[in-house]
C-alpha cells in the first residue's frame, strides 16, 4: 500500500463520500465564494492511459522526507517551507495563501490547499539548488519519477555525472515530485491529492 500523490479526475473531484472528493470540492467552493472567487468546476474528465502523455499522474512516497525538510528549510522561508510540505490537496489556479478546510483529507481532519502556480517557483528554487538533472521524468502517468529514482537510472546518472542532487537521492526525488506535481496541475487543470 503506502501513500501516493496523483491526479484527480473529475468523476472523482464531484463524488461524494469516501469514494470521492465531492465533500473537500464543496467546502473548497464555499471558500472561493467568500472570497469572491469564481468556482473551481473545469476539471478534466478522466483520460485513458497512455505512458508518456502526461494525462494522468501517479507517484508514490516511499523514502523519508527529512532531507527534504531540510532542504526546504536551508532554501525557503519558514513560510514557504510549510506551505511545500504542509498541503494535501493542490488546484491549478492561484490562491492568496493557503486554504484550510473542515473536511477529513484521508491523512489528517482538516485539508489544506495551496495552489500550484504558487507551489511552482518554491519547487522550481528547490530543483535549481540540487542541480536537478534535465534527465528527470516529466510525465509521470504511473510511478515513473518513483521507478526512475528506485531502481537504479538515478543512481546510474549520479554515478556518471555526479551533482548536488545525487549527494541524495531521496532529497532530490520529492523535489522533482513537487515540481511534476505542480507542472502537472497547472497543464492538465486538474486537482493533485494524496491518498
Amino acid at each position: 500500500m503506502g501513500m501516493y500523490l496523483v491526479s484527480v479526475c473529475a468523476e472523482d473531484w464531484f463524488t461524494e463520500g469516501e469514494d470521492g472528493w465531492g465533500d473537500a470540492a464543496t467546502a473548497l467552493n464555499g471558500e472561493l465564494r467568500l472570497r469572491g472567487l469564481p468556482p473551481y468546476e473545469s476539471v478534466p474528465a478522466e483520460a485513458d492511459f497512455v505512458r508518456g502523455s502526461g494525462q494522468t499522474f501517479e507517484e508514490k512516497l516511499i523514502p523519508s522526507m527529512n532531507g527534504f525538510w531540510d532542504l526546504c528549510q536551508a532554501h525557503l522561508s519558514r513560510e514557504d517551507a510549510e506551505t511545500v510540505c504542509g498541503w494535501t490537496l493542490l488546484v491549478p489556479f492561484s490562491l492568496d495563501g493557503t486554504i484550510t478546510l473542515p473536511v477529513d483529507s484521508g491523512y489528517s481532519d482538516s485539508t489544506v490547499v495551496v495552489g500550484a502556480p504558487q507551489l511552482l517557483p518554491m519547487a522550481q528554487r528547490l530543483a535549481a539548488a540540487v542541480e536537478l538533472p534535465p534527465e528527470t521524468p516529466q510525465m509521470c502517468d504511473n510511478l515513473d519519477l518513483t521507478t526512475w529514482f528506485r531502481d537504479g537510472a538515478a543512481k546510474e546518472l549520479a554515478t556518471a555525472r555526479p551533482g548536488p542532487w545525487g549527494d541524495d537521492l531521496d532529497t532530490a526525488f520529492y523535489v522533482a515530485l513537487f515540481l511534476r506535481a505542480a507542472e502537472h496541475s497547472i497543464r492538465r487543470g486538474c486537482p493533485m491529492a494524496y491518498c
